[in-house]
């Protein structure tokens, strides 16, 4: 009776996970496989796929092209990362403190968060512009001239970076928010009756505690940054792409523009072999830095 009571609870819950495993397998695991077989076959849409075996691999090897935006998403990660965790964290001590009116704040940090790439393209190329541009008109009031920003290949991606920045920041503080008011305020009423100083409560009780949050909100930068596309799409001016060019929008190009279904489709996967392979280091090496208690 145990067994068949077992089996039969089994039943019913294949019953009602049914229709989110059925869309799962229709619409996530199913495309992902194809377009695994796709990287094997050279296909326009139009005609039928001819099968090429490992040649678009072996082309993606010796594309410049492919790498020149491999090496602008790097330089894109490089810089964006530790800027947007460091303001991030900076802002959510900020927020965290028992100060009036302090809803509003939280609210207005997350305001970007919900904005539209569309909106916010349109706002920072504003603001970049190199003649009636707020940020050249503020250096300008230092004696700077300011460069001309998504006009020029060697400081249009900077500019995209700033922009990301300030567009995610209120993400990965809101993980940050949640980190430390998830710590025991145990902790810093000893640390106190000890006679620690603030920033002596901030290093040794703060940080490490918020290391498990630093963990999870680095492997979720990393992963958005290397499919960094929107704001490499809709930012730069033309004669400016060369210096912007990140691997996803090489794939959007190949796929929708060139008709290579195969070829984006083989690029797809050494960026996720990239992506997986680099978080599951992270992984490894979280269990050096990271602290779940003092």
């Amino acid at each position: 009776m145990a067994g068949n009571h077992g089996i039969h609870k089994w039943k019913w819950v294949i019953f009602f996970l049914s229709p989110s495993l059925i869309g799962l397998l229709v619409f996530m695991v199913g495309p992902l496989l194809y377009s695994l077989r796709l990287t094997l076959f050279d296909w326009n849409l139009l005609s039928d796929p001819v099968y090429v075996g490992l040649d678009n691999f072996k082309e993606l090897y010796h594309d410049a092209e492919f790498w020149a935006a491999f090496k602008h998403t790097l330089t894109y990660i490089m810089i964006y990362t530790p800027f947007v965790l460091l303001l991030a964290l900076g802002v959510s001590l900020l927020l965290n403190r028992p100060l009036h009116g302090v809803s509003f704040f939280r609210a207005v940090t997350f305001v970007p968060v919900v904005s539209s790439w569309v909106v916010v393209s349109l706002m920072w190329k504003w603001i970049f512009n190199p003649r009636y541009g707020l940020l050249n008109y503020a250096l300008a009031q230092i004696g700077i001239t300011g460069p001309n920003w998504l006009f020029d290949p060697d400081t249009a991606l900077y500019a995209i970076i700033i922009a990301g920045i300030w567009k995610d920041i209120g993400f990965i503080t809101v993980m940050f928010l949640s980190g430390l008011q998830g710590i025991d305020e145990s902790y810093y009423e000893a640390a106190k009756i000890d006679g620690a100083q603030m920033m002596q409560r901030l290093r040794h009780i703060t940080l490490p505690l918020l290391t498990p949050t630093t963990f999870f909100a680095l492997i979720i930068s990393l992963i958005n940054s290397f499919q960094v596309f929107e704001q490499a799409w809709l930012m730069p001016e033309d004669y400016a792409r060369t210096g912007t060019s990140v691997v996803v929008e090489q794939i959007v190009n190949y796929a929708f523009r060139y008709n290579r279904m195969g070829y984006a489709a083989a690029m797809s996967w050494v960026l996720f072999a990239v992506i997986f392979a680099i978080t599951l280091v992270q992984i490894r090496l979280q269990k050096r830095w990271v602290h779940y208690d003092l």
